[in-house]
């Protein structure tokens, strides 16, 4: 039986000790529960409740916001879209993003599209911006206990996050009769992947499900307490820090007994770089015993499209 268990860490610590067991969570599982981030629970609780409402529109009301070879970068994305990379069968799944909103002749705007706002349900506009500015706010401070973590000063991840290319992802699972998975080649609500940007921020996971992979190959559950965040490392970080900080594979397995016949609901915020942030490996992070594996840097938007196309998004 495997006895681990994730860390519960609030970000009112002290800094030096938070960027200490910050980097101590995410150096073994990839992965950290947090609390004392500040987020408002009115604005989380009318965030959850117009999810709920976007995905009971009728389909072709909600297909009407899908941007077709959008890549799903904003707007809807209908049911079975997404696969995960290597896998054989498409996600039990339908989604919605919602990114930054930049100023006209921004000299990042061919990379990220202007959102798609449903004219239902009302306020969804002015919650969802409320709720990614805020997911923003928390997503930077977490990522400067990282940085000390990594020796570097606390505003290092500033301008590489600045107008960062981030999505907030309103996710519905919708209810697994005992035979989907069966006709559906063995489908599961998220298959086994890892995040492509720099942390993930997810709202939602009290709900049973989600497990990541620890490094002895077992699927350990992420079992947070109510209002708290789940954290983990996406394949930016993992790169840039030449796996010092590991993207750690995770999956949303299928639910059992009268849980199949409901609906589960999550909202990750997805931390990206800018778009033309050259993601090159931190030297402090190469060594004699941790050579560099990858010599060659890459633009952040030249990696996104890469796996977008790798997950189904783009062709």
């Amino acid at each position: 039986m495997n006895l681990e268990t994730l860390p519960l860490l609030s970000l009112t610590s002290e800094p030096a000790d938070l960027a200490r067991d910050l980097g101590a969570s995410f150096a073994q599982f990839g992965f950290a529960l947090v609390t004392g981030h500040g987020l408002d629970p009115a604005l989380i609780e009318r965030a959850w409740a117009l999810t709920e409402a976007l995905f009971a529109q009728p389909e072709a009301q909600k297909r009407a916001c899908h941007i077709a070879g959008g890549g799903g970068a904003r707007g809807y994305t209908p049911f079975g879209t997404e696969i995960a990379k290597g896998a054989a069968a498409h996600d039990l799944k339908e989604f919605w993003h919602v990114g930054r909103d930049l100023p006209a002749g921004h000299p990042l705007a061919a990379s990220m599209p202007p959102n798609v706002w449903p004219a239902h349900p009302a306020h969804f506009r002015q919650t969802f911006a409320a709720l990614y500015a805020e997911l923003d706010r928390v997503g930077a401070a977490i990522l400067s206990r990282i940085a000390v973590w990594l020796g570097l000063e606390a505003e290092w991840f500033d301008p590489a996050i600045a107008d960062g290319n981030s999505v907030l992802r309103l996710l519905h699972y919708p209810p697994v009769p005992n035979d989907v998975a069966e006709t559906a080649g063995g489908a599961i609500r998220a298959g086994a992947h890892e995040d492509i940007n720099l942390i993930t921020l997810l709202l939602g996971a009290e709900e049973a499900g989600l497990e990541l992979m620890t490094k002895d190959g077992q699927w350990l559950p992420a079992l947070p307490p109510e209002g708290a965040l789940v954290v983990n490392i996406g394949d930016m970080l993992q790169r840039l820090t030449n796996h010092v900080l590991p993207s750690t594979t995770h999956r949303v397995r299928n639910p059992e007994d009268a849980r199949a016949g409901l609906s589960r609901y999550s909202m990750p915020f997805f931390l990206h770089l800018r778009s033309d942030f050259l993601i090159e490996t931190l030297p402090g992070c190469i060594s004699q015993e941790n050579p560099d594996r990858y010599p060659f840097p890459i633009l952040a938007d030249d990696y996104l499209q890469e796996r977008l196309r790798e997950i189904g998004l783009k062709r």
